[in-house]
């Protein structure tokens, strides 16, 4: 772990991945201390302010009825990770499990397991969550539903084929010589070297889930107003271009820092534990 955290902030791009994280986490937890106007984070209305260009104190300008701007893109962030952490904190542990169970007992549970999981990743993923989205009421619990609805398919994917070549193994076979149980030989032999895999994965699509909320936003299925969402302020900002540019360009300015920031480091994560294995 401390040689991966030297080689992260050894390597530019990773760094700036580190960097760019980290000013998305810090803004979401320290939300009420650096964004001038907290209140404006819910049914607020302020027409003596509204549609301002950016301008002190309203740095990234305000909305159609006199928010800052600048405090719902921070306090969107929260939102964004608390999606992000729920998501991935259901979708792993299924989608792990099921991989596990399909890639080392086989047979007809392989079969099945993998036939259901195939017919999820035959749907594209933004039609899939729409889908969902399309019979929930669209709150930010449903959106969570939708997106998870969608990703636990990946990792049973990655994890059913890594098992698959890890059970051929000679730690695997000596386990199963000395008479140890399946659920023992899944989740503490073979289940250990697969971590660096999805620890890689998840990384990556902390970015993409974030990514995919925002879609489900801008479509009208994801948070709603008056709760500020990145998705939802980019979709009500496009209306007004390029006269009032500001409501769209840092809202996605916001989604692209998020993602590319959790792209790099999942790529340095990526060749620094491929090399380790």
């Amino acid at each position: 772990m401390k040689k991966t955290l030297v080689v992260l902030t050894h390597n530019p791009l990773s760094l700036i991945g580190l960097i760019l994280v980290g000013i998305v986490v810090l803004s979401a937890i320290f939300a009420d201390f650096i964004t001038p106007f907290p209140e404006h984070v819910g049914a607020v209305v302020d027409f003596t302010n509204f549609n301002k260009p950016p301008q002190w104190p309203n740095i990234f300008g305000t909305d159609l009825v006199g928010r800052d701007l600048f405090t719902r893109v921070v306090y969107a962030y929260r939102i964004s990770l608390i999606l992000g952490i729920v998501v991935l904190a259901i979708a792993v542990p299924i989608g792990v499990a099921i991989g596990l169970a399909a890639g080392y007992l086989g047979g007809w549970t392989e079969y099945l397991l993998m036939r259901i999981t195939d017919v999820f990743l035959s749907i594209p993923p933004l039609v899939l969550a729409m889908s969902v989205m399309g019979l929930l009421e669209p709150t930010l619990t449903n959106g969570m539903i939708a997106v998870t609805a969608m990703w636990w398919p990946w990792y049973t994917r990655l994890v059913y084929n890594l098992v698959r070549s890890e059970k051929e193994e000679g730690y695997v076979l000596a386990a199963e010589v000395i008479g140890a149980s399946k659920m023992h030989i899944m989740f503490r032999e073979i289940l250990p070297n697969c971590v660096p895999s999805i620890l890689t994965k998840m990384t990556l699509d902390f970015g993409f889930v974030i990514l995919i909320a925002s879609s489900l936003s801008f479509l009208g299925l994801g948070v709603q107003p008056p709760t500020p969402d990145l998705g939802s302020m980019v979709a009500e900002g496009a209306k007004y271009l390029p006269d009032s540019w500001w409501l769209t360009v840092f809202p996605g300015l916001a989604i692209l820092i998020a993602v590319f920031g959790f792209n790099l480091i999942g790529d340095a994560l990526r060749e620094i534990l491929g090399g380790e294995q």
